[in-house]
């Protein structure tokens, strides 16, 4: 805490007067992000032992700005101690706007507008400001390769099937793991590929968007965050809006480069499905395995967007082992009740002592 303070007081000449914690248990990042006000001024300050991502995330929001992309400005950096200082982007998320904003399946005209801004910009990071990148400070894998695929899917596999009790032929499972990775691989992969593009991770400023947590960004295909935008489990977009916003992206895209829509949708469903069982890993391995309940909510939104997908969808490739995991998800008693398990009240207790006596 006193290097934040210390930065803050070197970029402002003023000294902190009020610190407030921003993310704690509900997070899933690891990082301590600290609101610093001192004198009218205010700062997001960060503490993350990971310096490979820490240097990604800096010289990525440095080269983002000189493209003209509303991202945080960086005010200081202490990388010896894993602390950097940055803009102050308010407490409204895409999210927060869209959970406000939401009467049933309608939303409001704003948040359906604060989508559409949202998506024109995804093609200036992934092009635009993608074109010259320093690609050699991403963390952990320069691009969403082989290896990054299999990552994802044995995080699908070992924290989320195995904990939700999911029974699957796991030799079976390895072959359409390795099917549906050479499709994935098949498409054109030479964009930024922001990783995390969700509502979380998108301020909005005065109506408009400002960007976030692009650290684990790297080399990959354009389907994968449009992907994870529109499937972006609580936010739960209505089928409508997608294909809408999904339009609105491919006209933007337009106005980069040539790709016709055929092409484009080729791969997307497959993009799609990855980057949910990622998502569905996260939500395990945060949930059963740390105990941390309310990464468990966010289940229920995923499964019905697996329906949604086994209605609908028919992928150019055979998956009848991952099609029969999920049939089985979508059938299971545990996963049906963690909606319902994690509303439920915690209560932590706990106690201590002076070792002799009040200090």
């Amino acid at each position: 805490m006193d290097v934040l303070k210390s930065l803050f007081e070197q970029h402002f000449h003023s000294p902190v007067t009020q610190v407030q914690p921003l993310q704690g248990e509900l997070g899933g990042s690891g990082r301590n992000i600290i609101r610093l006000t001192g004198a009218n001024l205010s700062a997001i300050g960060v503490l993350y032992g990971v310096r490979e991502e820490n240097v990604a995330f800096l010289e990525f929001s440095r080269h983002f700005r000189r493209h003209g992309l509303p991202v945080p400005e960086i005010y200081a950096e202490d990388l010896s101690h894993g602390a950097y200082l940055e803009e102050d982007l308010g407490d409204t998320t895409l999210f927060d706007s869209l959970s406000k904003g939401r009467a049933g399946v309608e939303l409001a005209p704003e948040v359906v507008e604060a989508y559409h801004q949202v998506v024109a910009f995804l093609p200036r990071f992934q092009i635009e400001a993608g074109r010259d990148l320093n690609y050699k400070v991403c963390y952990p894998r320069a691009s969403f390769d082989r290896q990054s695929i299999t990552w994802d899917l044995n995080y699908f596999k070992y924290y989320f099937l195995k904990l939700a009790a999911i029974p699957f032929n796991e030799q079976a499972l390895e072959v359409d793991f390795g099917r549906l990775t050479k499709f994935l691989l098949s498409a054109d992969r030479d964009y930024f590929l922001y990783r995390d593009f969700q509502s979380r991770n998108v301020m909005l400023r005065g109506g408009c968007p400002f960007f976030l947590d692009y650290q684990g960004g790297r080399k990959g295909a354009l389907h994968y965050d449009i992907a994870s935008l529109l499937y972006d489990g609580k936010a739960d977009l209505p089928p409508a809006l997608r294909e809408q916003l999904l339009d609105h992206y491919l006209e933007r895209l337009g106005d980069f480069i040539q790709l016709e829509r055929a092409a484009f949708m080729q791969h997307y469903y497959g993009y799609v499905y990855v980057r949910i069982l990622q998502a569905l890993g996260a939500y395990g391995f945060r949930g059963f395995y740390e105990r941390k309940v309310h990464f468990l909510q966010s289940v229920p939104y995923a499964l019905k967007n697996l329906r949604w997908l086994l209605h609908n969808v028919e992928l150019p490739i055979a998956l009848p082992a991952l099609t029969d995991a999920f049939k089985s998800m979508l059938g299971s008693e545990k996963l049906q009740t963690l909606s319902a398990e994690s509303d439920r009240l915690v209560v932590r207790i706990f106690s201590f002592s002076f070792h002799r006596r009040l200090p």
